[in-house]
């Protein structure tokens, strides 16, 4: 075998599950700092950023616009989801190459979670890489069994595969073995090319699912942390109050001063400093979902450009945190030698709370299972799997042209009330659906081949506004199109750079080629950025 290929199980390699990747030296490539540090502010919008900037010039973020480039025209993949969006972060590439649409899915190729003997089985499974896969979702630590949590949470294990419930995980019909989220994803990350460069790595993020960035080889992020958030807290999750979701954050942001400070993310072991790290932060995410948190308004004021109270706090919480690293940096002697990259797995829609129009997707789709079973006697259900937030996805247990277009119709015909931010009745048309793409258009808009076995039966664009939920406890939600979902700020930020700003558009899958290049590694080592030709982003080589 070759020494710059990975070994690749064949039976995975069929199914495309596995690809084998060249490995990039460290000597290839312009020399660069020796740190990329990855931050996520989930939520953010890049008028957020500049708002902020400008009330507070002396904040940290107001320092990152100082002495780095700002490109303002940012966007996210589609769907502008949470797994999507940092996995086109971390390996250059839209789900049509990640093969990753969601973090909810369905994929008509596999067997479905729990099959042991595989023989004669269907194939179709939904793929669940949220706090579902846990061993113990109610816990903070997925089930680890660690003592004295919260608290000892940075105690959990870097190593958050061994937290998976197996029986959860899809099986492969080649094998009949679960298949992990790291050996779902497609390509290889920037992780797997700086282990493969013999540099140290570690995230943080929010759920042990996100072992996905350790990539087909399994061996990319030696150090990840992943606090579950949507275990028991209070009387909800993290999520369900923002100063619970700031404490949350907490623990993520000090594993990353700890790594800072040369340790792991528990700061027990002396480590090193990673070269490429990071994390997310949710805080500013469910501040603009939330209607209100602590007795104070969620979101933003009317007209949809003032942070509200609850997500003021949450701004200034993630410049306290970001200021917090820099000024960590600069004590242990690495600001000269760091590269910061702020930006946002996604957005958030609407900005607007006038413009919310919440709309009951499960009426949707009980009615359009039940005229799919009244024009077909005898049959089952047609939708097989549905993610909706502020876009719609469908998986369908029949994936033919007539029965694609059966759910189109149905959809579009449909008109009825949802509500509105005040929970008042509010009027929708066409289930809230803007443009429907269906079947073989489907696959065309992602820019896959008709038949593929990942890619949803029928995509809907929602029309501005529309949030998909049953209840009132939502004022914002992402996953869609429009541009309060995907105009994400992007930031490189770090020694001898002055300040400027990118209008031109850019992708925000280009910040993968962009870590590579700034460690002096080939962003070429990275499949993604082969398969699409990602570009290093403008200005930085």
């Amino acid at each position: 075998m070759s020494p710059n290929r990975i070994r690749i199980p064949a039976a995975l390699a069929a199914l495309g599950l596995l690809t084998a990747v060249p490995v990039a030296s460290a000597s290839d490539g312009p020399a660069g700092p020796r740190h990329v540090l990855l931050v996520s502010v989930d939520g953010l919008h890049q008028a957020d950023l500049t708002a902020y900037a400008a009330r507070h010039p002396r904040s940290a973020l107001a320092g990152l616009l100082a002495r780095g480039t700002s490109y303002t025209g940012a966007r996210t993949p589609v769907p502008s989801d949470s797994f999507p969006g940092l996995i086109g972060q971390l390996t250059g590439g839209d789900p049509a190459t990640t093969g990753i649409y969601y973090d909810a899915t369905y994929n008509h190729a596999l067997l479905p979670a729990g099959t042991t003997s595989c023989a004669g089985v269907k194939p179709g499974a939904q793929i669940d890489l949220t706090e579902n896969l846990d061993r113990d979702q109610t816990r903070l630590d997925a089930g680890q069994g660690l003592s004295g949590l919260p608290a000892s949470v940075l105690g959990m294990t870097g190593t958050p595969q061994t937290l998976l419930n197996q029986s959860g995980l899809p099986v492969d019909p080649r094998t009949c073995r679960p298949v992990p989220p790291h050996q779902y994803l497609q390509v290889n990350t920037v992780f797997e090319v700086a282990r493969q460069a013999g540099l140290r790595t570690a995230w943080s993020d929010k759920h042990p699912a996100y072992e996905i960035l350790n990539g087909p080889s399994g061996t990319g992020v030696q150090d990840l942390f992943t606090p579950e958030i949507n275990s028991a807290a209070g009387t909800g999750d993290w999520t369900t109050d923002n100063a619970a979701t700031q404490q949350y954050d907490g623990y993520k942001a000090q594993a990353v001063l700890n790594e800072i400070d040369g340790y792991d993310h528990s700061g027990t072991h002396r480590t090193g400093t990673p070269a490429v790290f990071g994390l997310n932060f949710q805080s500013v995410s469910t501040a603009q979902k939330l209607p209100t948190s602590g007795g104070q308004p969620g979101g933003y004021l009317p007209g949809g450009t003032v942070a509200g109270p609850v997500l003021t706090s949450a701004l200034d919480f993630v410049d306290g945190r970001i200021g917090a690293f820099a000024v960590e940096l600069r004590r242990q002697h690495l600001d000269r030698s760091t590269t910061i990259i702020l930006s946002a797995k996604h957005g958030q829609s609407p900005t607007d709370p006038g413009m919310l129009t919440r709309v009951d997707d499960a009426k949707l789709l009980d009615g359009l299972n039940t005229a799919w079973r009244a024009r077909h006697p005898g049959a089952g259900d047609l939708v097989v799997h549905s993610t909706d937030d502020d876009a719609m996805l469908l998986w369908l247990t029949d994936r033919s042209p007539a029965a694609t277009a059966f759910a189109k119709q149905y959809l579009l015909a449909q008109n009825g009330t949802g509500t509105d931010s005040t929970g008042a009745a509010k009027a929708f048309t066409r289930s809230g659906l803007q443009t429907v793409y269906a079947g073989a258009d489907a696959a065309r808009y992602f820019g896959v081949r008709p038949g593929d076995g990942r890619v949803p039966d029928l995509f809907g664009v929602t029309q501005h506004g529309v949030v998909y939920t049953g209840g009132t406890k939502k004022i914002a939600e992402h996953g869609g199109v429009a541009p309060d979902d995907r105009a994400v700020p992007l930031v490189v930020s770090g020694p001898d750079r002055d300040s400027r700003t990118i209008a031109a558009p850019v992708a925000t899958t280009q910040i993968a080629p962009t870590i590579l290049r700034l460690l002096g590694l080939d962003p070429r080592a990275l499949q993604a950025v082969r398969e699409e030709g990602t570009r290093v982003l403008p200005a930085l080589g």
